[in-house]
């Protein structure tokens, strides 16, 4: 069975950026952000994964991967 994972934790390890500093960045919740951290979204929201994208300067594919 295949499933969507978020990567945002590696994402954000990666540019040694924090879920606070996301939070500044987007205006997104801190909880928001990090149910998205946790993967623990059950639908997720594009303005939101848009939002991640344009504020840590990545494609939609650097946060979101096909588990097979």
């Amino acid at each position: 069975m295949s499933s969507i994972r978020i990567c945002l934790d590696k994402v954000l390890e990666k540019q040694h950026i924090t879920r606070y500093e996301l939070q500044k960045r987007t205006g997104i919740q801190y909880q928001t952000i990090d149910k998205y951290y946790k993967n623990k979204v059950v639908r997720y929201d594009s303005d939101l994964l848009l939002k991640m994208c344009v504020a840590l300067d990545c494609g939609i594919e650097d946060l979101i991967e096909v588990v097979r």
